[in-house]
């Protein structure tokens, strides 16, 4: 029972350590892991590269294939891009591997005493984060400490170590056992934690430890294959290549390359099983990763195959195009789509504000259906976007993300209330469809230039959101008091044309009511604006 309650206490410091550390190395790496979308191009070596630097970025492989199974079921990343990110996930999940594969027991009270010294007297927020680091590698291989303890007594036991030394034997048992334990745990890095615990006390040799670490690599797919449940096909096929890819790299290195290896690393670390097993993991992911790159078409034809199309799917029909609860698992990467699928939705509310104004100005009845039709999915983007950002709010960020997403927030509502202002100015149009009601040359004139005014206003407002341009967002604020000048003369002269008979009481109240929404929706821009400028100096 002690050595029960002894390995699951290291255990869970060793998995709360894994993921202290991963969390704080994300806040630490801020805005250059947030542009690591920017890499996820059609080159599939580029896709390899990142996966393998965000994966030892964050400590789990199984994070970043659940992030890439988000990407892909948004739609914002191929399959070939899911390929080449899935195969670089598994190398950079090697690190954590080869970090505990070392025996640092002097380095861990050191990290932990010089961690909490610089989290209670560190002011700067990156200095936390660094400190966060440290204690979370400390904790670690305390926990390694603690199921090394653990173990020993396990060593008199000859039922116990005959026992591990038939994996050795029969190959089969080892790879369930592995992918048994990870798909329990939902962590690879933990259960090879675990192995090297073993192995260190000389408990299991390497030929028993082999067939083990293989289904370690293939339970650590269950993670992405439940996180695909629900998704797109092309979300599943991607889960599906993780798993495919796995198991071909355990059948060739059962098969063919098994004893090469194991000749390989026995000589590299001839006394040493803990790292023999590390390397073989690390050689295992790389050259899996060198054979089956060539043949990644081969791997996605298969996926294709084994999850055919369903034909009822329709892109068109979703609502949400760039953000995805999987994608939590690395929030900075979230933050980024988060801000794409805000400025989408601004997108929608300038094509509703245009539509509503073809109606007035055109007596379109058709434009005007249509501004009611994208109202409704403005509000559900609204919706959809605020309840992302709240579960993003909760997830481990740095301040600075912490700011962007207390922007966004303000961001959407002043976008809604934009389509808002789009749906009263409609409604208006068909008020004055079904009154007969015209407007007088000038009156025209003055509504079409103040509408460009303000769609000028608008679409600066969201293109310095887009690039982060503060002169650009200046310029909005400048911009927006034409708009307040313009609004003052439509109503001067509209009363100048009441006065003189040349426009009706009912002319009058629609005219006014279209003035008085644009202008709201120039004062709606400036907000946006605003943010971006405040966002811009909270940075410095």
């Amino acid at each position: 029972m002690e050595i029960i309650i002894g390995i699951m206490g290291g255990l869970g410091l060793f998995l709360f350590g894994m993921n202290l550390m991963g969390e704080a190395l994300e806040k630490a790496a801020g805005s250059k892991l947030k542009k690591i979308i920017e890499l996820l191009t059609s080159n599939i070596f580029m896709g390899v590269l990142v996966g393998t630097l965000v994966t030892a970025v964050i400590q789990s492989s199984s994070a970043t294939t659940v992030m890439v199974v988000g990407f892909v079921n948004a739609g914002i990343m191929t399959l070939p891009q899911a390929v080449g990110v899935i195969m670089g996930a598994n190398i950079g999940t090697t690190v954590t591997a080869q970090l505990v594969s070392i025996d640092m027991n002097g380095l861990a009270p050191v990290a932990l005493g010089i961690g909490i010294i610089l989290y209670l007297f560190g002011g700067k927020p990156r200095t936390k984060h660094i400190a966060e680091v440290l204690i979370g590698f400390g904790i670690l291989f305390t926990g390694m400490d603690f199921m090394k303890e653990a173990v020993k007594p396990l060593s008199e036991y000859t039922g116990f170590t005959n026992a591990l030394l038939t994996f050795g034997k029969h190959p089969i048992l080892g790879l369930l056992l592995g992918f048994g334990i990870t798909a329990i745990i939902q962590s690879s890095s933990a259960s090879m934690g675990m192995l090297v615990v073993l192995a260190s006390q000389g408990l299991i040799p390497l030929n028993s430890a082999l067939p083990i670490l293989y289904g370690q690599n293939i339970g650590t797919c269950v993670t992405s294959l439940l996180s695909s449940i629900g998704a797109s096909i092309s979300a599943k096929r991607a889960a599906l290549i993780h798993l495919i890819f796995n198991i071909l790299g355990t059948v060739i290195f059962l098969i063919f390359l098994n004893k090469l290896v194991v000749t390989a690393v026995t000589y590299m670390d001839p006394n040493n099983v803990a790292r023999q097993i590390a390397n073989v993991h690390t050689i295992f992911n790389i050259a899996s990763t060198l054979i089956l790159l060539p043949f990644n078409k081969v791997i996605i034809k298969l996926a294709t195959k084994l999850v055919p199309d369903n034909h009822t799917e329709d892109d068109d029909v979703k609502v949400v195009k760039f953000i995805d609860d999987r994608m939590i698992e690395t929030p900075s990467i979230a933050l980024v789509n988060v801000e794409k699928e805000t400025l989408r939705m601004g997108e929608k509310s300038k094509q509703s504000l245009d539509c509503a104004m073809r109606g007035v100005l055109e007596k379109s009845e058709k434009d005007i259906s249509s501004t009611l039709r994208k109202e409704k999915r403005i509000n559900e983007l609204q919706k959809m976007i605020l309840n992302y950002l709240l579960k993003l709010s909760k997830a481990p960020l740095n301040e600075e993300s912490r700011e962007v997403i207390d922007s966004l927030f303000n961001t959407v509502n002043d976008i809604e209330r934009i389509g808002d202002h789009a749906e009263n100015i409609a409604e208006l149009a068909q008020n004055s469809i079904t009154n007969d009601v015209t407007f007088s040359d000038h009156a025209r004139n003055e509504l079409n230039d103040m509408y460009n005014k303000v769609l000028s206003t608008y679409t600066y407002a969201l293109e310095s959101m887009r690039t982060s341009d503060v002169d650009l967002a200046c310029k909005v604020i400048k911009m927006e008091e034409q708009v307040d000048i313009m609004e003052k003369s439509c109503r001067i002269n509209h009363m100048r044309r009441l006065n003189n008979n040349m426009c009706s009481i009912d002319n009058g109240i629609i005219y006014l009511e279209v003035i008085a929404n644009l202008e709201r929706v120039s004062d709606h821009a400036v907000n946006i604006a605003q943010q971006v400028i405040a966002q811009s100096v909270n940075e410095k």
